[in-house]
């Protein structure tokens, strides 16, 4: 029998265990301190050996063990971002500007949605302590707001965002939305409308009860003025009941303009009142308030109340990358201000 007609052993199948350091050491003819600094300090080794390195990791299909790393470090080059409602898209926008200042600046992001419950929100914040994360940018359900200190104080840094803090060891970014209220009710007023009517609830997150002070406040002053208070869900769903309890109110009874609480508000509410062939703005104004990049494609363009959100995520990222890089920032409040943007959906009412 030939050497080629004899058996021939099974290829022994291939093992489960995860190259390691010592592997890719082995591989590139280098130290494990060698391919330790190819990947956490690159620039202290040779470009040879660097791409002897990165060929054996390809070749051996390495993945570093990121866990491990940051229980050894204490830290990470992560940061966790906590949305309140992830299906709002001015949330939406605000994850959009924290990843851009993020990814730019090489740190990574993991993201969660609390989806305005509050056992979420404190599940993922423990998630994320757990998860060694060296901070957090969260937007808040209100009855955490103040005890994310807390977190802080275990170590990882958090910016609140949406709610503007004051004390010394905080870092937020918020918008002035009792300003934002008053241009929404300072327009209406302006265009000659006195019976105003909020739909909202704002016992649901502060900066809704913001923008109803706002509100008040120039109700106050104005000369027969009256805002009527409608609780809606934050939703369009919400919105579209409002709507349709708004288009049954006798012509007579109704008020001549609608503030929404949010934008998904007045979308809801404007579908159940151009549904029931009220016409916008002749029989009623409605205005928005975050300036949502819809609002400016409906059938009837939204007058709404701008707030910059990209712009909010990439300030809080960049508030809190600053810390994390050993630099306190000396302003460590930020505020935005609010801009009216006046389109299509408001005008004087018929009896001016």
């Amino acid at each position: 029998m030939s050497i080629d007609d004899a058996p021939r052993e099974a290829t022994p199948p291939p093992t489960a265990t995860r190259p390691t350091t010592r592997d890719v050491a082995r591989r590139a003819g280098v130290s494990q301190a060698t391919v330790s600094n190819v990947l956490n300090h690159p620039e202290r080794v040779t470009p040879e050996r660097r791409e002897a390195v990165l060929a054996a990791i390809a070749d051996l299909g390495f993945v570093r063990h990121e866990g491990a790393r940051q229980l050894r470090s204490g830290h990470s080059r992560t940061i966790g971002l906590l949305l309140l409602d992830a299906w709002n898209p001015a949330f939406q926008d605000m994850a959009r500007g924290v990843e851009e200042a993020t990814d730019a600046s090489g740190w990574s992001l993991l993201m969660a949605n609390s989806a305005r419950a509050l056992e979420r929100e404190e599940n993922y914040v423990r998630l994320f302590s757990e998860a060694r994360v060296a901070g957090m940018i969260v937007i808040p359900h209100d009855e955490h707001a103040d005890s994310l200190h807390r977190v802080r104080a275990g170590g990882a840094r958090v910016v609140v965002v949406d709610r503007a803090e004051q004390s010394d060891d905080a870092l937020s970014v918020a918008v002035d939305d009792a300003e934002g209220g008053r241009l929404a009710a300072e327009h209406l007023c302006d265009l000659g409308h006195r019976r105003l009517l909020f739909i909202g609830d704002a016992a649901a997150a502060t900066p809704v009860h913001e923008r109803l002070g706002g509100i008040e406040q120039v109700v106050a002053r104005t000369p027969g003025a009256h805002v009527e208070v409608w609780p809606a869900p934050l939703t369009i769903e919400g919105g579209r009941e409002a709507g349709e309890r708004f288009a049954a109110t006798e012509p007579d009874d109704r008020p001549t303009a609608i503030l929404a609480a949010i934008d998904a508000v007045a979308f809801g509410a404007l579908q159940s009142l151009l549904a029931h062939g009220l016409r916008i703005p002749e029989d009623v104004s409605v205005i928005g308030y975050d300036d949502i990049a819809l609002t400016r494609h409906l059938s009837v363009s939204l007058t709404t109340v701008h707030r910059p959100h990209v712009e909010m995520g990439a300030a809080a990222a960049r508030l809190l990358l600053q810390t994390l890089e050993g630099s306190m920032p000396d302003d460590r409040h930020i505020l935005f201000e609010p801009e009216l943007v006046v389109r299509a959906s408001t005008a004087s009412p018929r009896s001016a």
